[in-house]
């Protein structure tokens, strides 16, 4: 096991069963499969060190995990924020609008028409890829609001 073949990075447990876990980096998306599970669930978000397994190095072991992180995905009964209002404003319907938050973070506003906002608030709630994109900023909440015809994402410190 060298250090050269080793990778630190941020990962968003996709998949997890007793014997092994599917971990997806959330910088590059490259995906590793452990050959054993060493104790994550899938929606975990680990900081940690894979090494692949050698001779065939198809197959990855955890080195060393740094933190091990849960992200919640909230859906909130509030109102969207001024800025989510304005950045909806007229975005055609399926597009997306995004805005740094003050501070940190960021908003994600998409545009989906008063018939889907009630499936778009669910689906952006359940999609693994609203936990991983928060793990890739840097992200401990992550709020879903939605306005008549928008839903608002509200990446959170």
């Amino acid at each position: 096991m060298s250090d050269e073949q080793a990778k630190t990075a941020t990962f968003f447990v996709t998949e997890a069963s007793e014997d092994s876990a599917i971990l997806t980096d959330v910088s590059d998306a490259q995906v590793h499969t452990l050959s054993e599970n060493p104790g994550v669930a899938a929606g975990d978000v680990l900081e940690a060190t894979l090494s692949p397994d050698p001779p065939m190095n198809v197959t990855y072991s955890v080195v060393e995990v740094v933190e091990r992180v849960d992200i919640p995905v909230r859906v909130s009964d509030e109102t969207p924020t001024p800025q989510a209002r304005d950045l909806a404003e007229g975005l055609p319907e399926g597009e997306l609008a995004t805005a740094e938050r003050a501070g940190v973070g960021e908003v994600h506003v998409l545009s989906v028409g008063a018939d889907n906002v009630d499936d778009a608030v669910a689906d952006v709630a359940e999609d693994e890829q609203t936990v991983s994109r928060a793990a890739r900023i840097g992200i401990d909440h992550v709020e879903i609001r939605s306005g008549d015809d928008f839903v608002s994402v509200r990446y959170l410190p």
